[in-house]
């Protein structure tokens, strides 16, 4: 089916979640919905408050610029502008913004009439950002905990992070996140690479079908969990790096505060071993 004709299938009124038909339009190619409308003023008001916080520091340099949470020493208190209260607003407005985001792709879901395995998915990806930015500095009791949003700050906050518990590569949950990372690669490079040697067939070959990739993998390991397969293990392979990625970070703090080398001890003192 032709794009164009497809869209005039999905492109009727209703579907919505809050707004009704007021911003139930397109701008082009793009549905707009309420949540639209709050995406693009928070997104856009938080863009603003960056330039104004960052008009406030030493340098305009793009890598040297830092926007930083409120001292630690301030808890949970709102701050003055110049000292972490920018970021708290920030903070605010990027949530409004994905939020609404994810929301808008519920409305575009509803439209189509398909499943919300889309913005599901993208709520995975949120609640990553929240975690860091919201449930760790709360249950820490201070907003101070939280990463700054500037390039190399943000990587200082991640480094410090790690040496402040020896070694975060020991933290458990951070072995499994970055195991469903490097699965969710090796899936995506299998996938994306059969794809490809299926269709770039030699001049004068047909293109060549599921059939044929199915066989490769049922020669190459035995087994092939098929077209509509690997996209869902794909998808479950994603939210499971996302999450045990956020879950890593809950561990390191609020569960756990000291060396994660010793926290292997109890593994190292089962009799077996001795």
């Amino acid at each position: 089916m032709a794009l164009l004709s497809f869209e005039r299938k999905y492109r009727v009124r209703g579907g919505t979640l809050i707004g009704g038909d007021l911003f139930d339009f397109w701008v082009g190619p793009f549905y707009v919905g309420f949540f639209g409308v709050t995406t693009a003023i928070s997104a856009l008001l938080g863009t603003l408050l960056i330039f104004a916080s960052a008009s406030q520091g030493p340098t305009w340099n793009p890598w040297l610029i830092s926007i930083d949470p409120p001292p630690i020493e301030a808890g949970l208190a709102a701050a003055p502008l110049n000292q972490g209260g920018y970021w708290q607003i920030i903070t605010i407005c990027a949530l409004i913004a994905f939020s609404s985001w994810a929301l808008r792709q519920v409305e575009i879901s509803r439209k189509l009439g398909i499943g919300y395995h889309v913005p599901i998915a993208f709520s995975f990806a949120i609640f990553a950002y929240a975690t860091l930015v919201v449930i760790r500095p709360l249950w820490l009791g201070a907003w101070g905990h939280a990463f700054p949003y500037g390039i190399f700050t943000h990587l200082d906050w991640v480094s410090n992070t790690g040496y402040s518990y020896v070694n975060f590569h020991y933290n458990p949950l951070h072995m499994v996140a970055i195991s469903f990372f490097f699965t969710t690669c090796l899936a995506l490079a299998l996938h994306g690479s059969l794809i490809l040697s299926a269709v770039n067939v030699p001049k004068g070959e047909a293109v060549k079908t599921p059939e044929h990739e199915d066989t490769y993998f049922r020669d190459f390991i035995g087994y092939s969990i098929g077209t509509l397969g690997i996209h869902r293990l794909g998808l479950l392979l994603a939210l499971n790096a996302g999450f045990w990625s956020a879950a890593c970070m809950i561990l390191a703090g609020p569960l756990y505060q000291g060396s994660f080398i010793e926290w292997w001890d109890w593994w190292r003192s089962i009799p077996i071993w001795s």
